[in-house]
């Protein structure tokens, strides 16, 4: 999973019963009802099971540099084992190689000089926009431009030449999100003699989008070479807008890497018009092994592959196991197989369910809002009924739910762009567990739900297992319920996305 995000606490009423038998209503005038027992299939994906696979990726990743990152022998491994273990279980599966350029930021920095010398850490404190400029900034004054920190915090910083009208020619800018482009805000600071730009988060609340944390952003195209233009969360900006006769050094470095990887996905049989989609992420971070994110998801997509040839499972709508990669660098695989679909494939796509750390070390139980109820923003038709179908499955565990929201943080964002409905589970990244979450599904408040997100420690021994089987549990039942009912799903089928793939593509990024 790539890009940081901010989730609101709502949790699902929860209702207890000793099994699980899913209900979807059949379109049409007598609504019908079919009732899927997932059981069996639950029973024979254990977490013994998933485990194994995990253990596989972690001795991987230990033979090949600590990382299973798209590019690199150890994703190369990666594939090779879960093509040979697809394989193994009866499946025909096919490798698609795709090719595209990433973009490294290796000996960026940026830290305070003055009034008080402090560090930042790329990736936590602040992160380069898409078509920055490179830069090696030394003890430069930062002059802040139009602010508004109080109040609903409503702001128009930088999206007016007049906004910068006392702005000392070679300083930084420090501007806030809103209103406007990133790309005007950083063209105007540029022609106001700015010689780097921050833009810090706006922090106001926004249903389904982040305002307070680290953001990613695109510029769309370079508005010049030589500036230096990164994103920072609303606390730290405002913290460096009151701060007097602030000094920063600020170094971007870019280097441009080719990279040639592979998806690899396995079919089942049945109907190939009603395709359900079950994907995951197999590369990780080149910082670490990638256990939980995603090794945890993929190891579960397997393991659910697996057990359905084992006990002879014959769905009525063809399922798809897919494994992507290029997701740490902008979910460049997923995105890539969407557009070489046709549009009759797109229509043919019943739903995608996305599996993206489920085993996270001090977890929530994150169900994606589909109908955009709790958090605003909803996915296509029919990602509501996916939502029902994960909430209903905690429900009768006795275990609550919280929704994220469709951020585009993850796999399914190509789905969704092309109109297909989607869905899935996520048990938290570098956010941070509240207290209210804490009380309701355990685990220690003012932490995050995976310390070791995107590090060298996200290894086998960072996972939680409770949480991995009961995840695990409701990957297998909801392949299961779509696997024989799609009925109740209805996507746009647009095909927004056909032929639409660009090598340069970095994953969704807001503009403003």
């Amino acid at each position: 999973m790539n890009h940081p995000t901010r989730n609101t606490l709502r949790v699902a009423a929860v209702a207890a019963s000793a099994a699980v038998c899913a209900t979807l209503a059949i379109a049409g005038p007598a609504q019908a009802a079919v009732v899927t027992d997932t059981s069996a299939l639950r029973a024979a994906v254990t977490l013994d099971g998933v485990k194994s696979h995990l253990a596989a990726f972690q001795s991987i990743a230990s033979a090949n540099g600590g990382n299973r990152a798209a590019g690199t022998p150890g994703h190369a491994a990666s594939l090779a084992y879960v093509k040979q273990k697809l394989e193994a279980a009866g499946y025909t599966t096919t490798v698609q190689p795709f090719t595209y350029e990433r973009t490294d930021f290796t000996g960026t920095s940026m830290s305070q000089v003055s009034p008080n010398p402090d560090t930042y850490a790329l990736g936590v404190d602040y992160f380069p926009m898409d078509y920055t400029g490179g830069g090696n900034l030394t003890n430069v004054h930062v002059t802040a431009v139009d602010v508004n920190l109080g109040g609903d915090r409503a702001s128009t910083s930088g999206c007016e030449p007049g906004d910068f009208g006392a702005f000392p020619a070679g300083d930084i800018a420090l501007i806030q999100r809103g209103s406007c482009d990133f790309a005007v805000k950083a063209q105007n600071a540029l022609d106001a003699g700015a010689v780097g730009v921050i833009v810090f988060n706006q922090g106001n609340d926004v249903p389904g989008d982040d305002r307070f944390g680290l953001f990613g952003g695109t510029l769309g195209s370079i508005i010049d070479e030589n500036l230096p233009v990164v994103s920072a969360p609303f606390e730290l900006g405002a913290e460096w807008v009151n701060t007097s006769n602030l000094h920063l050094s600020l170094s971007v470095q870019i280097t441009v890497v080719p990279v040639t990887t592979q998806n690899i996905w396995a079919d089942t049989a049945g109907r190939t018009d009603r395709t359900v989609v079950v994907g995951g992420h197999l590369d990780s971070v080149a910082e670490g092994p990638g256990i939980n994110d995603n090794g945890s998801g993929t190891a579960a997509i397997l393991e659910t592959a697996i057990q359905m040839a084992k006990l002879g499972v014959r769905p009525e709508n063809r399922v798809r196991f897919a494994f992507w990669s290029g997701e740490e660098d902008g979910l460049i695989g997923s995105s890539y197989y969407v557009s070489q679909l046709s549009a009759k494939e797109v229509k043919g796509t019943a739903l995608n369910l996305n599996f993206d750390m489920i085993g996270s070390p001090n977890p929530v139980n994150f169900v994606y809002d589909g109908d955009g109820n709790a958090l605003g923003v909803s996915g296509p038709n029919g990602s509501g009924t996916i939502e029902g179908v994960f909430n209903d499955f905690f429900a009768s565990q006795g275990q609550p739910t919280e929704p994220t929201d469709f951020d585009g943080r993850s796999d399914y964002f190509g789905f969704i762009e092309a109109g297909i409905p989607a869905g899935g589970l996520f048990t938290g990244a570098e956010g941070i567990k509240s207290a209210e979450q804490a009380a309701i599904f355990g685990g220690t408040a003012g932490e995050a739900y995976d310390p070791c997100y995107h590090s060298a420690c996200d290894t086998y021994a960072n996972l939680d297992d409770d949480t991995l089987g009961l995840m695990s549990d409701a990957v297998a039942h909801s392949t299961l319920v779509f696997a024989k009912t799609t009925s109740a799903v209805n996507g746009t089928g647009k095909g927004k996305a056909v032929g639409q793939f660009d090598p340069a593509f970095k994953g969704h990024q807001a503009l403003r």
